[in-house]
């Protein structure tokens, strides 16, 4: 990732982030207590690298998972 520091008031370039901060929260952190950061960090991890990259629908990804989005686009240059 590359760090955005924008004009004051231009909030645009931080939005995905702040999305992706508070889907996080709301579907694995609030509702968890860890007993060690080092729980927190490896159930965190997981979450992002096998639940929210692999498996979860997103809705501006057509409701596909971003590994069915990127394996539909491939698709579809070797078709063409």
């Amino acid at each position: 990732m590359i760090a955005s520091m924008s004009r004051k008031g231009d909030c645009y370039d931080n939005a995905p982030m702040e999305s992706f901060w508070g889907i996080l929260k709301t579907e694995l952190v609030h509702h968890r207590r860890f007993k060690t950061r080092q729980q927190a960090i490896q159930e965190i991890t997981e979450y992002i690298e096998i639940f929210y990259n692999r498996q979860r629908k997103q809705e501006r990804l057509g409701y596909l998972s971003p590994a069915q989005f990127t394996q539909r686009y491939y698709a579809n240059l070797a078709a063409a």
